[in-house]
């Protein structure tokens, strides 16, 4: 059968030969998902042993190099095959629902994620966090809970680990403990090895939905008022420079996501992100990406690096993933010279904690420059705010929409826009509060009608034109 290595003479333990691959009734090409969940815990046990020696069997069965030839679906049906072969020539008396058992998680530990692949399926997953082989958490609506899947011991868990951030062109090892990467589906990964995480390989995965969340979609989650969505479309299409402040798990990323859908698509986006995550629908995007240092401890290419490099390459507009270090400065001095409609996320708990985090970034960067001076850089920079939070009972809000509007001798003036108002909390012990207007004209009402958005703005605002 293509794919698998020349036949060898059998071991002393194995009884004959594997059966021809006709011989053998040929799995579906599709199996259903059996989670560790839906398996008894006596199945589970009893099957561990026998797992790890088909496992054994077929990894001395199969040519790597003959299976890399062919796509993940002939591979997975290749591969229940020689399975199959395998439990009828070692005679294992298995029942036709433990067959698929071992069948679906020996093929997602050589093709996926082993025991995360049911997990990787399920889109009511926004986090799935491995602490060591025996504990695996997902956060669901919000909450965290403990799931039954386990590994079967640190080494598979970390052979996981190396295969998803070598499939990006990243290692993760002694060496360099720490790593971060991204699955296929741009869902974003973080690996941390001992020896500095000291119960095992700790693995990270903030994942991402299939289906793509808009701003009309976080109006009917309640994320923010249809007013105030408005409000944003309305800055994202008139090319006002926007920061996305928030905590972590807040849903930065993902209003960024839903910012960028405004953007016309005749514009040049340039994106710099640590690890590839952004997903713009427009034609022309051009997606950059940080690369750590090799093994000699050189080659690396920082955000900032990005940054300075994009302004060459004639970008309309620049998407930074996450502002987190010198490179604040090069962002703002994009910003301030002629691309505007800039955007990235930062770190922070409000408006005004978010600008004093770019001031102390750029002073990472080694600028001797005066406050005032840095300050007046940030205030003729950036226009709008919008603060997202990760309230007490798991639901997201975006709490601010606010303006930056310029100085006032030394001190950069806010003015809020739309804010949330916190009115208690129901039986259930979900958060109740609205996002109300504050009723304040904007200071980019002009531009709004250069670029014909006037009218619509002032409906958002309950004003009259």
């Amino acid at each position: 059968m293509f794919g698998r290595r020349s036949q060898q003479p059998p071991p002393a333990s194995t009884p004959a030969q594997p059966a021809p691959a006709a011989a053998v009734a040929r799995a579906p090409a599709q199996m259903p998902v059996v989670t560790a969940a839906a398996k008894p815990a006596d199945m589970e046990k009893r099957l561990s042993d026998v797992k790890i020696a088909i496992f054994n069997d077929l990894i001395d069965s199969v040519d790597p190099a003959e299976l890399s030839k062919l796509d993940a679906h002939a591979v997975r049906e290749e591969i229940s095959d020689i399975v199959a072969e395998i439990i009828s020539m070692r005679a294992l008396v298995l029942s036709a629902a433990e067959q698929q058992v071992v069948i679906s998680d020996i093929c997602n530990d050589v093709l996926g994620l082993g025991p995360l692949e049911p997990l990787i399926a399920r889109d009511d997953i926004a986090d799935i966090m491995v602490n060591g082989a025996g504990k695996v958490y997902i956060e669901v609506n919000g909450h965290m809970e403990l799931t039954d899947i386990k590994f079967r011991d640190n080494a598979q868990l970390m052979n996981i680990c190396q295969r998803i951030v070598s499939a990006v062109g990243r290692r993760v090892d002694e060496a360099s403990p720490i790593c971060d990467a991204r699955l296929a589906d741009g869902s974003r990964v973080n690996v941390i090895a001992p020896p500095l995480a000291l119960d095992g390989p700790t693995l990270t995965i903030r994942k991402f939905k299939r289906d793509k969340l808009t701003l009309n979609k976080l109006v009917d989650y309640g994320t923010i008022s249809p007013a105030g969505a408005k409000v944003l479309e309305v800055a994202a299409a008139c090319r006002l420079n926007v920061l996305v402040s928030g905590g972590t798990g807040s849903g930065k990323t993902t209003l960024l996501n839903c910012l960028t859908r405004y953007i016309d698509e005749d514009e040049r986006i340039v994106t710099c992100e640590d690890a590839a995550e952004l997903q713009l629908q427009q034609p022309h995007v051009v997606r950059l990406e940080t690369r750590p240092p090799n093994l000699e401890g050189v080659g690396q290419v920082t955000m900032r690096d990005l940054v300075r490099n994009c302004l060459r390459m004639r970008p309309e507009r620049i998407i930074v993933g996450e502002v987190r270090g010198p490179e604040a400065f090069d962002l703002l001095q994009a910003m301030n010279t002629g691309h505007d409609g800039s955007m990235g996320t930062i770190h922070a708990n409000t408006p005004r904690d978010a600008l004093t985090r770019v001031e102390n970034m750029i002073a990472m960067g080694g600028y001797n420059l005066p406050t005032k001076a840095v300050r007046e850089q940030i205030s003729s920079a950036v226009n709008v705010i919008v603060q997202a939070s990760r309230l007490r009972d798991g639901s997201r809000k975006i709490t601010h929409i606010t303006e930056v509007i310029g100085m006032e001798g030394d001190v950069i003036t806010l003015q809020d826009l739309f804010v949330f108002e916190y009115e208690g909390e129901d039986s259930q012990g979900r958060i109740i509060g609205r996002h109300r207007p504050t009723g304040i004209r904007p200071a980019f009402w002009e531009r709004a009608r250069y670029f014909g958005r006037d009218r619509e703005l002032a409906e958002a605002l309950n004003e009259h034109l």
